[in-house]
């Protein structure tokens, strides 16, 4: 299993910025073995949406709110790289979607992702926020549910 940690440029960056983040990101992606669990995860700073059109295979209809530029880059990388974006798959109170509140509590957007390999998206459970963790930060916990079979490997 691998497990990339992800913190992407915000919406109002650079467009340089931006291709040189998903540049190095995919250079990480190449070298992990396709047949492991790969799992990428964290601030991606994009908004998915609830429009999946074109994006079927990788994402569902669930997510908050309306895709924007890094949403559209980020489902593009997931896309090329068969990730599946979990928080759209689930349907989840919008409570349990955003990952992000403003200091102001009037702007909620989802932006934290838990991706995982298409391979293995039957084994994703659930992807939910978790609003009563307290962990001093203006994001919230995502928790991302995975239940796996493994089989032993002979030497």
């Amino acid at each position: 299993m691998n497990i990339v940690q992800i913190y992407a440029p915000t919406n109002e960056a650079q467009d340089e910025e931006k291709g040189a983040f998903y540049d190095l990101l995919q250079e990480v992606m190449d070298k992990l073995p396709k047949k492991d669990i790969n799992i990428l995860m964290g601030d991606a700073n994009a908004k998915i949406g609830r429009e999946n059109i074109g994006y079927d295979r990788i994402m569902g209809s669930h997510g908050l709110g309306e895709m924007n530029d890094n949403g559209e880059r980020f489902a593009n990388f997931c896309l090329f790289n068969k990730m599946v974006i979990g928080g759209s798959i689930f349907p989840h109170k919008r409570v349990h979607k955003a990952t992000w509140v403003s200091p102001d509590n009037v702007t909620e957007n989802q932006i934290d992702d838990f991706c995982v390999s298409q391979r293995f998206r039957r084994s994703l459970n659930d992807v939910i926020v978790q609003r009563e963790a307290d962990i001093g930060s203006d994001h919230h916990m995502l928790l991302g549910k995975l239940k796996l079979r493994l089989k032993k490997q002979g030497n």
